[in-house]
């Protein structure tokens, strides 16, 4: 991608410096997704609506916790 993001962590990032969590940004027709801890190590895209069902489904997941 080389186009400028706006990458944007969640509210639920945890550790001392808020560091350990993905990042988002938004794009035209799909969602990136990058690690906080590693942001020049590369992303991954998705269409809106299957970052949608992912985001549905951790967030039904009980069973994850945070690292």
């Amino acid at each position: 991608m080389t186009q400028s993001l706006n990458w944007r962590k969640s509210t639920f990032s945890s550790g001392a410096e808020g560091n350990t969590c993905v990042e988002i940004a938004d794009l035209r027709a799909r969602i990136a997704i990058r690690d906080s801890k590693d942001p020049n190590h590369g992303s991954l895209t998705f269409p809106p609506r299957a970052f949608t069902a992912f985001v549905e489904t951790l967030k039904a997941d009980t069973s994850h916790t945070a690292v």
